[in-house]
């Protein structure tokens, strides 16, 4: 046996030691700075990290709060970071872990965001910007793969995942509507059909390590008394909580008016932050729609650059809210400067989108706990995760219609078809290539968007 596998044996053998809190905030650092590629890439780092590297956590804990984080609305990947470092150290280290998993890539995409409406009239510019949005269509192809190859296991979920997406792609039904409903149908299959929705039917379970973490063996020793649920925690949390997110956009009502950018963003992204469940990738279909047909903030290439943006970056993909904020207050400014303006829109879409995340975590993760053997609960995430595969396919071709062509039409109840004369076969080039790249050769995000802007460059210069 050579020193490795002797290494690994004595490290799998030793009980897994508590970090301290500075510790723990150099890895949260480290992972904020180090999570690109989406949420599955950023669970797939804290799961290398904190499970198999460090063993802070055991795979079922982690895979239990990863389904409570997969439940809520908001970034999956932060919440469950937020998660962790509650567990790990109270409500100190929810705050630090949550906030260390943003802060660099919002900082990064402040700057971006400003580049871009600095010079985004620049021929380069639009020309890279060309190509990155192709690259993105086929990031999001990807993701719809990636997630499908988790969530649907057997003819139950493909049934639920085509449902959810005729459901937003013909007949337009609200998003949340589409989530209560494919939770409702998890809990009641649980109930009628436990083979088709049960948790190992989403592949959760079943021969899953159980080796123990070091939060387990607190759990064991008695030593977390913080994630017991008690008669006071939940209205304790709402009243710190509710006021931290709420009064700022209150503030800004009475100041500017309800009819000002500043009311229309806070108000907006403080509804979305209840109602978008799903991750970013479904985030981004309900917030398309409103940012583009609804307010006018933005156009729908636009709305593509700005999630080309977000996938550069550290950082949950729903940074890309924040590129939205910006936008729409640059262009808004009124006596502000406009590169204020924008920073300033940026922060308050930033503090209405996050901050719910804390609230979320610090107000259930103790009933959570005392849940972590309810089959009910798992079943309606495997529905909901099911749905958002649909979800996310409609995201999709929504990204093929405004990348590909540039005309559409509306038929039916508002569905969208393509013009077949608007055709770019240029746009459509480079998405096919970004597609084999990534699908086919294995080449990762960032080469292929890279790859991908500099040929959008030689593209429209021919």
């Amino acid at each position: 046996m050579n020193d490795l596998a002797v290494e690994d044996e004595v490290k799998a053998v030793q009980p897994p030691a508590v970090p301290s809190f500075r510790e723990a905030a150099r890895l949260w650092a480290r992972i904020g700075l180090l999570s690109f590629g989406g949420p599955a890439g950023q669970i797939a780092l804290m799961h290398k990290e904190l499970v198999e590297e460090r063993r802070w956590i055991g795979e079922q804990r982690f895979l239990h709060a990863l389904n409570y984080c997969m439940l809520l609305p908001g970034p999956e990947a932060q919440q469950l970071a937020i998660y962790i470092g509650w567990l790990l150290h109270r409500t100190a280290g929810g705050l630090v872990a949550g906030i260390l998993f943003v802060l660099p890539g919002a900082f990064v995409m402040l700057c971006l965001s400003s580049l871009y409406m600095l010079y985004n009239d620049a021929p380069v510019i639009e020309a890279l910007f060309f190509g990155v949005k192709a690259a993105v269509l086929a990031v999001v192809v990807e993701a719809v793969i990636r997630i499908g190859k988790r969530a649907l296991k057997n003819r139950a979920m493909v049934a639920i995942a085509v449902a959810a997406f005729l459901a937003i792609y013909v007949v337009k039904l609200p998003f949340p509507l589409i989530v209560l409903a494919a939770g409702l149908i998890g809990w009641l299959g649980n109930r009628f059909a436990p083979a088709l929705f049960s948790a190992s039917a989403h592949g959760r379970g079943g021969a899953a390590d159980d080796t123990k973490g070091a939060v387990d063996l607190m759990f064991e020793r008695g030593e977390l008394d913080h994630t017991r649920p008690t008669r006071w925690h939940a209205p304790r949390t709402i009243a710190i909580w509710l006021p931290v997110w709420l009064g700022p956009v209150l503030l800004i009502w009475a100041l500017t008016g309800t009819a000002s950018v500043w009311a229309q963003l806070g108000g907006f992204f403080s509804v979305m932050a209840v109602v978008t469940f799903g991750g970013a990738y479904a985030v981004l279909a309900y917030v398309a729609q409103a940012a583009v047909a609804s307010f006018g903030w933005l156009a729908p290439g636009e709305m593509v650059d700005g999630l080309g943006l977000a996938e550069t970056t550290p950082g949950p993909l729903i940074l890309v809210l924040q590129f939205v904020g910006f936008v729409a207050a640059y262009r808004h400014a009124g006596a502000l400067s406009p590169l204020l303006a924008g920073s300033l829109g940026s922060l308050l879409t930033l503090w209405v989108t996050f901050v719910p995340c804390f609230f979320w975590i610090f107000l259930g993760a103790p009933y959570i706990e005392a849940l972590r053997q309810n089959k009910a609960l798992s079943a309606a995430l495997g529905a909901i995760t099911a749905a958002v595969v649909g979800v996310v396919m409609n995201l999709a071709l929504w990204f093929a219609l405004h990348v590909i062509f540039s005309a559409v039409r509306s038929v039916g109840l508002g569905m969208e078809i393509p013009v077949l004369s608007s055709l770019d076969w240029r746009a459509a080039l480079l998405a096919a290539a970004a597609m084999v790249a990534m699908l086919r050769l294995k080449i990762g995000m960032l080469p292929t968007l890279a790859g991908s802007a500099l040929a959008g460059l030689v593209l429209l210069a021919v």
